[in-house]
């Protein structure tokens, strides 16, 4: 999944998480595991298909099973850029928090629960599909509403002294939400609310490694270099802990890919791909030092080498590897080496067009 989507598992999960409840996928819903595998392989034209078998067949009886395949039906039509029907399918809910979406209002099909069956993906896209369609600041607007409505479930789990699974799935929200927004804003560079939002965070003691290195991102971005080194320096500092997200091997090279950005620009490219190098060494699947590495060769006029990289990866692990901006890269290295790259890279489509997740965009080989 990329990062503008949620992960598959939040596709299932109601805005007061329940799974711990239940012994797998298939007792939160009619067949989720199956449409759950789909949908974590990227298999978004099969998801469609099963909803809509599932729809034609009457096979959902209870009012939360139509809305979890609802989630998966939008999320795999925003996966396929079809983004006008993901919004007409939205448009077919009403007020998410109104009473028919609740689980007290169905006291025989839900005895003793309460709270919203709502999953949050479903909000999420809510939000986000505005942006898709261009309406940027209407997008920004939703965003912004769901990040506060995130937040007063934040509060109330801290008011609550809420130490459970959920309320770590609310904290995590808030730095789900927070994070979509800075994208939002990164790319129309600016800047100042980036840096205004992760400080806000980082005040209110997020001090989440990924955090850190964007906040040192963005300082780079603006010429702050030395705010940059800061920045990084403080997620090391972090390694000495162990209750992150991050695995111990992600943590460290997250530490290496930052120290790599202050040498490239710097533009000592041999001590970048040092830095890469090891990442690669301790996990093979960093796609991040894999492009990075290769990148840093094409700047030091090592073009053999850099597409070695690029398509070593794409062999070893596919999965992975299989990204836009690598292949993007990988078709701009053919241009710059080969007379016939047009040939080289239809071969390239080719073994795309038959691994590839239904979300790929095949434009990016620029055939």
């Amino acid at each position: 999944m990329d990062a503008d989507s949620p992960d598959p598992q939040t596709l299932t999960v109601s805005d007061d998480p329940l799974t711990g409840h239940f012994a797998s996928f298939n007792d939160l819903s009619h067949e989720l595991s199956s449409l759950h595998e789909l949908a974590v392989r990227g298999s978004w034209r099969s998801v469609l298909d099963k909803v809509a078998r599932a729809r034609s067949l009457s096979l959902l009886q209870k009012p939360h099973d139509h809305l979890t395949y609802l989630s998966f039906n939008v999320v795999a039509l925003i996966k396929l850029r079809r983004f006008a029907d993901a919004s007409a399918e939205l448009d077919s809910l009403d007020d998410l928090d109104g009473s028919h979406y609740r689980y007290e209002s169905y006291p025989n099909d839900y005895p003793n629960r309460t709270g919203s069956m709502v999953p949050f993906s479903l909000r999420w896209c809510c939000a986000v599909i505005p942006i898709k369609l261009g309406r940027r600041q209407d997008g920004l607007d939703r965003l912004y509403a769901l990040l506060d409505f995130v937040r007063n479930k934040v509060i109330e789990k801290k008011d609550r002294k809420d130490l459970s699974v959920s309320a770590r799935v609310w904290k995590n929200r808030e730095l789900l939400m927070t994070n979509s927004i800075i994208g939002v804003h990164l790319s129309a560079k600016e800047f100042s609310v980036c840096l205004n939002l992760i400080k806000e965070l980082l005040d209110r003691g997020f001090l989440d490694p990924i955090l850190l290195s964007k906040l040192g991102y963005i300082q780079m971005q603006i010429g702050d270099l030395e705010g940059a080194k800061s920045s990084f320096n403080r997620v090391e500092g972090l390694m000495k802990k162990n209750d992150w997200e991050l695995s111990e091997i992600q943590l460290e090279n997250l530490v290496n890919r930052n120290k790599a950005l202050v040498y490239l620009v710097g533009k000592d490219y041999v001590s970048a791909v040092r830095e890469y190098e090891e990442c690669i060494e301790r996990d093979g699947a960093d796609v991040v030092a894999i492009n990075n590495k290769a990148i840093c060769l094409m700047y030091l006029r090592d073009l053999s080498d850099s597409i070695k990289v690029l398509e070593n990866a794409l062999e070893r692990v596919p999965t992975v590897a299989l990204n836009e901006t690598l292949v993007v890269n990988l078709c701009s290295m053919y241009e710059l080496a080969y007379v016939n790259h047009s040939d080289i890279k239809r071969t390239l489509s080719n073994w795309i067009a038959r691994v590839a997740p239904d979300d790929f965009d095949s434009s990016c080989t620029r055939i």
